[in-house]
């Protein structure tokens, strides 16, 4: 990829034969749709990424960056600091929308990709305030994805994340994570790190680095700034790690422990015991993985599972719900 000056002067990023990536360029076109987050809440303060969405200030971040904030400031990457108002948070996914208080006219808004034809190898950038150096970028590669996270900070939050091995530390939650042509293709949410023997501490980043798909983060932003809570489909089951045999072999599963009478599942005709192996031909090697999958639809979706049942493949197809609001 190279840049090209355009005939209105401004910078476009093109591909080019050689398909080696120019940071360099994405980061002077999209530096300046990263911002720093300074939260105060009960607990004290602390430090996050986010990247702006549209024209109106609407902010994409994580839920435990803002949570529980009492005052919030939005840092621009040329030092202008605004007030900022939290439009909604949703804890399954732990993403936010932030608003930005009397937004600027000269808002430079982030192109969102979309995550659904990433390949593992493919070159990535990291850009944010980690440790509070603000619009700082580090490069690496796609490592794995669906990469099935379930986050210390709660049992809740479960995603099927794109692992990245680009730098990211504390600080560097909420931001975005470009691909090479500078189109946003996930946010940055949590990392892997080993203690230190000389602190007992998480010793920052050891190259496991997660980030939330695009296209699951628009789903919800848009819903955060419609109605100011998410809504996640589910299927109505209990389930645990498990492992399906069928024509003489093995394979790791979501296995159903209970269903609930009334829901998807269970209109759907699933069963205690069936080993789900896949949603819609992506593989599902544990319920944490299930469990992700599941949440990236809408209530009204209909999916196709295949599972193995008594040693005989089958597929079931499911029309998913959304459980009711309890507001």
């Amino acid at each position: 990829m190279r840049a090209e000056e355009s005939p209105s002067g401004t910078t476009q990023l093109v591909d080019s034969s050689v398909g080696a990536a120019d940071w360099q360029a994405v980061a002077k076109e999209v530096g300046t749709t990263v911002v720093s987050l300074d939260v105060t809440s009960d607990t004290g303060q602390s430090q996050g990424s986010g990247v702006i969405i549209d024209d109106e200030g609407h902010i994409l971040t994580n839920n435990h960056v803002v949570s529980g904030a009492n005052e919030l400031f939005v840092m621009f990457s040329d030092g202008r600091v605004f007030e900022g108002d939290i439009v909604g948070t949703d804890e399954a996914t732990d993403l936010a929308v932030v608003a930005i208080k009397d937004a600027p006219t000269d808002l430079a808004v982030a192109r969102l990709g979309s995550s659904a034809a990433l390949q593992v190898g493919q070159s990535v950038a990291a850009i944010g305030n980690p440790m509070g150096l603000d619009s700082t970028l580090t490069t690496g590669v796609i490592s794995a994805l669906d990469r099935p996270t379930q986050a210390d900070r709660g049992a809740n939050v479960v995603t099927n994340a794109i692992q990245i091995d680009a730098a990211i530390n504390p600080g560097n939650s909420g931001g975005p994570v470009f691909d090479q042509q500078g189109r946003v293709i996930g946010i940055a949410s949590s990392i892997i790190t080993v203690k230190t023997s000389f602190s007992g501490q998480g010793g920052g980043s050891i190259g496991l680095g997660f980030a939330i798909p695009i296209d699951l983060a628009k789903n919800v932003a848009q819903q955060l700034i419609d109605t100011g809570h998410a809504e996640h489909a589910f299927l109505g089951v209990t389930i645990s790690n498990g492992l399906a045999k069928f024509d003489g072999t093995r394979r790791t599963s979501a296995t159903v422990k209970t269903v609930e009478p009334g829901t998807p599942a269970d209109k759907a005709g699933l069963r205690e015991g069936d080993n789900i192996i896949e949603v819609d031909g992506r593989k599902v090697s544990t319920a944490t993985a299930l469990t992700g999958y599941v949440r990236q639809y809408r209530s009204g979706d209909a999916i196709n599972l295949k599972l193995e049942r008594d040693g005989e493949l089958l597929e079931v197809d499911v029309t998913l719900a959304a459980r009711e609001d309890p507001r």
